[in-house]
C-alpha cells in the first residue's frame, strides 16, 4: 500500500510564547493544507498578503484521492507558478469512452480544437499536487505554514476571530481578521460556527483501488455500465502517473466495508476486470456519494471553501476543481477588502457566485448518481431504456450519464454588467475567459497572467486607443504594439470586431464587454465589478 509521500516536522512558533491575554494578530488564517487551502494561501501571498496556514496533520499524500484536474484549475495554477510542474508529471487526456456490457456506446473529446495552452484534464495523484504546492510555498516568505496546529476553539468578535490552537507542546491563541476554513468534508470549523450540511447522502457504495501495473490501455477515461467482469454494476478506469491505474467499482449498498476493503477480496474483482493478476495495490478505499452544501459560505469573519462548504460525488471531477475555483474567486476579493480597496460587502459576492456553482455541481452530480445507481425500479427501467436507445440514436447517447465532467460555472453575478450590444458569441459577463494563441508558444492566458493578476482590459484595435483605468492591465490585440492573433482564434472566440473590448476580473471572469467602449462605460463596469456601487 502507498504510504505518505511527504512528512513535515512540527516547529514551535514565537506566537506560542506570547501571554494568553496578548495573542498574536494576523490578517488571514487559512485552516487546512489541502489543494484548496494551499492554493488560496499562495494566491493571497502573491497579492502581498501575509497568511498563516494551519494543518492538524504533519504529512500529505495518504492515498491518491483526487486525481482529475481540469483545464480551468491548470490555468489557475499557471498564475500560482505550479502548472508546468503539474502537467509535466500528470497524465494528459481529453478522450472518454462509455461502454454498455462489452460494446462501446460512444466516445467524446473534451477539447477537440487546438489553440489552448493547457489540456482538458490531467490525471495526477493529489499527493503530488499538494507536494508541488508546498514546495511553491517555500518560495513565498509571506506564508507561515504550521504543521500539527489544530484549531480546537473559535470565538467570533466584531473585528476579528479568536482561535485556540492545540500543538504537541500545548495550546496557544491568536486573532485573525478573517479565517478561511479549508478543512475538508469533516470540517471542525463548520461545527464550531454551528452550520450544517443540507442535501442528500446516497447509500450505494463504491470501491476505489489504485493498482500499479504495466498496461497498454490508452490514456483515456473508460466507463462501463453492466460490464461482463462486474455484472449489474458500473466501473471506471483511469491512468495516473508512475504506471498507477485508478479503478472504481460500484458495490451493493449493503456490502460490508471492512470485508470489501481487504486486499484478498479486492484482488479477484480487479483480476476479473483486467484478465490477469499482475498488479500491486497502491491504495484501497470505500466511499458513499454525498451531494450537500452549507446554506451560507460566510459566517461572520469565517469563510468556507472547498469540501468544508460543499460536497459532491467524485464522478465528474467536480470536488477538487470546484474547491480550487472557490479559492480563485475568494482570493482577489479578500485581498481588495484587506487593502481597503473595496468594502467588506464585496465578500458577499463570493457566497452568491460560489453557492450558485455548488448548486450546479450538486445538481449534475445528483443526476449522475441517479443514473449510475438507480434508487427505484422506475429509475432502473429508465436507465435500461436510455442505454438501449444509445446503441441506435444520437439523442440516446446524449442522455447517458457516466459523470458529466467539470466545467467552469457561469455566474449570474451582482458584479457583472449586462450586455448593451448585440453579440453572436464569445464569453458573456459572468463567464470564464477563453484561451487562444497570441504568438508562437504564447497564449492569451499568459498575457493575462503577466504583470500580476488584477483587472484587465482586453481590446481589439480599431485604430483608436482607449487607455484602461488606473490599476487595470492593458491587453491589446492587433494594432501598433498589440499582440498578434496569428490563427484568428482570439477574434473568433471573442466574437470580436474592431473596437471590441472585454473587462476581465482578476480571476479571469468577464465583468463586462463592449462593442465601442467609452471611458465612462468602462469605469462604471469596473466600479460595479469591484463592489463599489
Amino acid at each position: 500500500m502507498a504510504q505518505a509521500k511527504s512528512q513535515f516536522g512540527y516547529r514551535r512558533h514565537p506566537d506560542q510564547d506570547r501571554p494568553g491575554q496578548d495573542p498574536a494578530e494576523h490578517a488571514v488564517v487559512v485552516v487546512g493544507a489541502g489543494p484548496v487551502g494551499l492554493s488560496l494561501a499562495i494566491d493571497l501571498a502573491q497579492r502581498g498578503q501575509r497568511v498563516v496556514l494551519l494543518d492538524d496533520a504533519d504529512r500529505i499524500g495518504e492515498g491518491s484521492r483526487a486525481i482529475c484536474f481540469s483545464k480551468r484549475s491548470l490555468e489557475y495554477w499557471d498564475r500560482l507558478g505550479v502548472a508546468d510542474r503539474m502537467v509535466a508529471k500528470g497524465v494528459v487526456w481529453s478522450v472518454g469512452r462509455i461502454f454498455h456490457g462489452e460494446s462501446q456506446l460512444y466516445q467524446f473529446n473534451l477539447l477537440p480544437e487546438d489553440g489552448h495552452k493547457r489540456p482538458a484534464f490531467i490525471n495526477l495523484q493529489q499527493y503530488y499536487a499538494e507536494a508541488y504546492l508546498v514546495d511553491r510555498i517555500g518560495d513565498l516568505p509571506d506564508i507561515d505554514l504550521r504543521w500539527r496546529n489544530k484549531v480546537t476553539a473559535l470565538e467570533q468578535r466584531n473585528d476579528s476571530v479568536a482561535l485556540t490552537i492545540e500543538t504537541p507542546e500545548g495550546a496557544y491563541r491568536l486573532h485573525a481578521q478573517y479565517v478561511i476554513a479549508c478543512d475538508g468534508a469533516r470540517s471542525s470549523l463548520r461545527q464550531m460556527v454551528g452550520a450544517e450540511f443540507a442535501g442528500q447522502v446516497f447509500e450505494d457504495q463504491f470501491l476505489i483501488a489504485d493498482v500499479k501495473m504495466t498496461a497498454e490501455f490508452p490514456t483515456e477515461r473508460w466507463f462501463w455500465f453492466d460490464p461482463p467482469f462486474h455484472a449489474g454494476r458500473s466501473a471506471l478506469l483511469h491512468r495516473q502517473p508512475d504506471d498507477v491505474w485508478r479503478i472504481d467499482l460500484q458495490l451493493n449498498r449493503y456490502a460490508d466495508p471492512v470485508v470489501e476493503k481487504k486486499p484478498e477480496n479486492v484482488r479477484p474483482r480487479i483480476a476479473r476486470m483486467l484478465g490477469h493478476d499482475k498488479f500491486e495495490f497502491e491504495w484501497i478505499s470505500l466511499y458513499k456519494f454525498q451531494c450537500r452544501r452549507m446554506d451560507r459560505f460566510i459566517h461572520g469573519r469565517v469563510i468556507f471553501a472547498g469540501d468544508s462548504a460543499h460536497q459532491v460525488s467524485p464522478f465528474g471531477a467536480r470536488g477538487a476543481n470546484s474547491g480550487l475555483e472557490d479559492a480563485e474567486n475568494l482570493s482577489w476579493k479578500l485581498d481588495r477588502v484587506l487593502r481597503g480597496a473595496s468594502p467588506a460587502s464585496l465578500l458577499e459576492s463570493y457566497h452568491a457566485e460560489r453557492s450558485m456553482a455548488a448548486d450546479e455541481n450538486i445538481r449534475e452530480s445528483t443526476r449522475s448518481t441517479d443514473f449510475m445507481a438507480p434508487n427505484s425500479h422506475q429509475e432502473a427501467r429508465l436507465r435500461k431504456a436510455v442505454l438501449s436507445l444509445a446503441k441506435e440514436t444520437e439523442f440516446g447517447k446524449r442522455m447517458v450519464n457516466g459523470g458529466r465532467l467539470s466545467v467552469p460555472c457561469s455566474y449570474e453575478s451582482p458584479l457583472s454588467s449586462p450586455d448593451a450590444d448585440a453579440w453572436r458569441g464569445g464569453p458573456s459577463p459572468g463567464c470564464s475567459m477563453l484561451d487562444a494563441p497570441v504568438a508562437e508558444q504564447a497564449y492569451l492566458t499568459d498575457a493575462f497572467r503577466k504583470g500580476g493578476t488584477d483587472f484587465a482590459l482586453l481590446s481589439f484595435s480599431n485604430g483608436a486607443v482607449i487607455d484602461p483605468p488606473d490599476g487595470v492591465k492593458d491587453i491589446r490585440i492587433g494594432g501598433e504594439g498589440g499582440l498578434a492573433d496569428p490563427s484568428g482564434l482570439v477574434a473568433k472566440r471573442y466574437d470580436a470586431e474592431p473596437g471590441t473590448a472585454y473587462l476581465l476580473r482578476p480571476d479571469g471572469y468577464v465583468a463586462a464587454r463592449f462593442r465601442n467602449p467609452t471611458r465612462e462605460a468602462i469605469a462604471a463596469a469596473l466600479s460595479r465589478a469591484q463592489g463599489l456601487n
